[in-house]
């Protein structure tokens, strides 16, 4: 007698679940990998300057860990896209600005988007291929993000703000 209809979904959902984990583990590396990386490329004095926070809501200058990311680690966890934030540290005293960076995996291959931003093809892992063009992706994302304001204030039009960008005036502040 073969499979009953119930153990054939039960099979079909732990094969879902372990490609579930994969996907958050090959996701989870990556962002550790970009946090450490950029950090170093952006070159702070203090070596303070990229933390893994969550996509969303309001977050303290600190690395998160496995809140840092839309899903979580363990139990039932969605096939898809998932998005972690870079907290960078945007001055020499404690401002930070989250850029949320959304990841799927395409082949072999990772698409890194910054949200309101643009897409960028990475290959795992990041450090035995070349990811300092990546991290010029993110720096200047970032830098461009404050030279439009400046020239938008200079112009008299300024005042709104740019989905993927948060920024947080201390490690205990709130969002501003």
């Amino acid at each position: 007698m073969g499979l009953s209809k119930f153990d054939d979904l039960v099979s079909t959902v732990s094969h879902y679940q372990s490609l579930a984990a994969e996907n958050y583990t090959r996701v989870r590396g990556l962002a550790e990998e970009l946090r450490e990386g950029l950090c170093g490329y952006i070159g702070a004095s203090d070596g303070i300057c990229v933390r893994l926070v969550p996509p969303a809501g309001a977050f303290e200058a600190k690395d998160y860990g496995d809140q840092a990311f839309s899903i979580p680690p363990k139990g039932f966890r969605p096939l898809g896209a998932i998005l972690f934030g870079l907290a960078i540290r945007v001055s020499t005293g404690t401002d930070w600005m989250r850029v949320t960076i959304e990841c799927q995996k395409i082949g072999d291959e990772f698409i890194a988007q910054i949200v309101g931003g643009d897409e960028y093809t990475l290959s795992l892992p990041l450090k035995d291929n070349d990811p300092e063009p990546f991290y010029e992706h993110i720096y200047e994302h970032v830098l461009d993000w404050f030279k439009t304001q400046i020239e938008r204030y200079e112009a008299g039009d300024y005042g709104g703000r740019e989905i993927g960008f948060d920024v947080s005036a201390s490690a205990d502040d709130a969002l501003v």
